[in-house]
């Protein structure tokens, strides 16, 4: 598709300068999926769009879109800021962490379909207060696929039972009953609700839900497994994963001293 001007829904993932008064923006677009756009005199006092193209603000946008090269913003209208996601670190250090595991698993200039609707449903539960660690966990499950990773996480692999216990092996690739867990010693060992969880995340329609409460003892174990998925089959290492690691070490070492005190 040649540079057309065209009105399009976008997300603000992220901008850097670009020569003294521009800004390159990082977008993520219902029309062409993520998007480099060069905003020209963005950091000059007065910019008209100021507001629009701030971090974690979506809304309505009229510009160029070009497939393979830059894109270009003319106006916009009707946006808002996620404000709760802009001001919390937890919620925002995630947000920015789904936005950029959107970036790496799809090209820019490539319509992503459903996934613009799954990504925007996340943010906007995340911003009003749903769990920012599950809404990421269940995006993490299902773009396993979309980075060449597609785990069978309903039935065994070998036989397809469904009716006995499972677990979870690298090696195969998704789950093995009981009767061929022997195949592999090295299975990750999950208990059935953890197993349920990741079972249901792998097709939770994120438009659809309203409330979702995990215990934090599942919310650990679903971590690890996805942890290990990413760290080993998919192999990113990106540094929006690696300040949520530290935040964590951060609230548990907090946490340590609040029960010694």
């Amino acid at each position: 598709m040649a540079r057309v001007t065209t009105q399009f829904t976008g997300i603000i993932m992220y901008r850097q300068d670009y020569r003294e008064r521009d800004l390159l923006i990082k977008m993520l677009t219902d029309k062409i999926g993520p998007a480099m756009f060069f905003v020209k005199n963005a950091k000059k006092r007065g910019f008209r769009m100021t507001a629009d193209i701030l971090p974690f603000t979506h809304g309505t946008y009229i510009g160029s879109l070009d497939e393979n090269g830059l894109s270009f913003i003319n106006t916009a209208s009707d946006t808002s800021q996620y404000k709760n996601i802009a001001s919390d670190i937890s919620k925002n250090a995630y947000v920015t962490y789904i936005l950029a595991l959107v970036d790496s698993a799809f090209n820019d200039g490539r319509s992503i379909g459903e996934w613009f609707k799954q990504v925007a449903a996340a943010l906007d539960l995340i911003e009003k207060g749903l769990d920012e660690q599950i809404i990421t966990n269940i995006i993490e499950t299902q773009l396993l696929v979309a980075f060449g990773v597609a785990p069978i996480w309903d039935r065994c692999v070998v036989c397809g039972r469904n009716d006995l216990a499972l677990d979870f092996s690298e090696q195969y690739g998704g789950m093995l009953c009981q009767n061929h867990w022997s195949l592999d010693e090295h299975r990750l060992h999950l208990d059935r609700k953890t197993i349920y969880y990741l079972q249901q995340f792998a097709t939770i329609n994120l438009q659809k839900l309203n409330s979702i409460r995990i215990n934090p003892v599942t919310k650990r174990r679903l971590q690890q497994v996805l942890d290990t998925l990413y760290d080993n089959e998919v192999g990113l290492n990106l540094k929006a994963k690696r300040f949520i690691r530290q935040m964590n070490k951060w609230e548990q070492n907090i946490g340590k001293l609040s029960m010694n005190d």
